[in-house]
């Protein structure tokens, strides 16, 4: 019996390195799942087709978009929002996607053209064998019109994004702005001043298109037709809060237990841990940049 035991203690030792590996390369538990208080939304009774429609599909609450050398598609809510909670599950598309953009996004371009507001979870193509860069960007009052002042962060997921659906979301209130992965929250943006926070209603969009100028490694590896069509699928969607017709009394959503919004200390320790293992770029520690454009960092 003891030398059976013996024989499998080179066993145990391998399961807990291997668990301690595991563990070692995904977040904590953020102890608070936002999107388990927010139901799903009926993509046909809360969203309508922008553009693309013939390279749109839907199977049941599942919506599937595709880009190809004619035509990508988008799709954007029928009601403006002032704040809420915006999500979806999403899927990606495995193999080369070089150079196509998959999105997740608030914006009031149509009604602010050229001096719009937008808050961006960008899936960035990648080549075979490389990860999707997922980029996260805020833009206010015109900074992505013309001279772009983009504040990006981008990460690395610790998953594989094509092989399942995980959900992407916005949670957006007069006070700050968090962007979450399966609830993990892997950004803050408070509100530091009115110059650098969108204020301004947006409407909730999603769409794949060609970016090959700039979304793979800085436009060094192009959208290439020959693996068209490229597809996103789409499902589980959210968006509520404060639409821009409800009182002024309307509360805006949190992504914590806390009304007032914030975030718990576990899911500051789970972000921290994301931003420490997962971020691949971080735009107030980009020191080519003119942070005199973006003074919200240096404060």
């Amino acid at each position: 019996m003891a030398n059976s035991l013996i024989s499998l203690l080179p066993i145990f030792h391998l399961l807990v390195l291997l668990g301690s590996s595991v563990n070692a390369y995904w977040p904590p538990s953020p102890g608070y799942w936002p999107s388990s208080k927010v139901g799903s939304l009926n993509f046909c009774k809360g969203f309508k087709n922008l553009w693309g429609p013939q390279h749109q599909r839907m199977d049941q609450n599942a919506l599937t978009i595709w880009l190809d050398r004619t035509s990508g598609s988008g799709f954007k809510s029928v009601k403006p929002f002032r704040s809420g909670y915006f999500g979806a599950s999403i899927k990606l598309q495995p193999g080369y996607t070089a150079g196509v953009i998959t999105s997740l996004y608030l914006s009031n371009n149509e009604a602010h053209p050229g001096f719009h507001d937008e808050v961006d979870i960008e899936f960035l193509g990648t080549t075979f064998g490389k990860p999707y860069t997922l980029q996260t960007n805020v833009y206010i009052r015109g900074s992505g019109d013309g001279k772009i002042i983009g504040r990006e962060m981008k990460f690395r997921l610790w998953f594989d994004p094509t092989s399942d659906f995980h959900h992407y979301a916005i949670l957006w209130s007069p006070r700050e702005i968090i962007f979450l992965v399966d609830d993990i929250p892997i950004r803050r943006y408070p509100k530091k001043s009115a110059a650098t926070f969108p204020l301004r209603p947006m409407w909730l969009y999603g769409s794949i298109w060609d970016a090959s100028s700039w979304a793979t490694e800085n436009g060094k590896y192009k959208a290439d037709y020959k693996y068209q069509p490229f597809t996103a699928k789409y499902t589980n969607f959210k968006a509520i809060g404060c639409t821009a017709y409800s009182p002024a009394r309307c509360h805006p959503l949190s992504a914590s237990p806390y009304r007032s919004g914030g975030l718990t200390r576990k899911q500051y320790q789970a972000m921290r841990w994301v931003q420490t293992h997962n971020m691949v770029y971080n735009y107030c520690k980009d020191y080519k940049r003119d942070h005199s454009l973006t003074p919200e960092c240096g404060r």
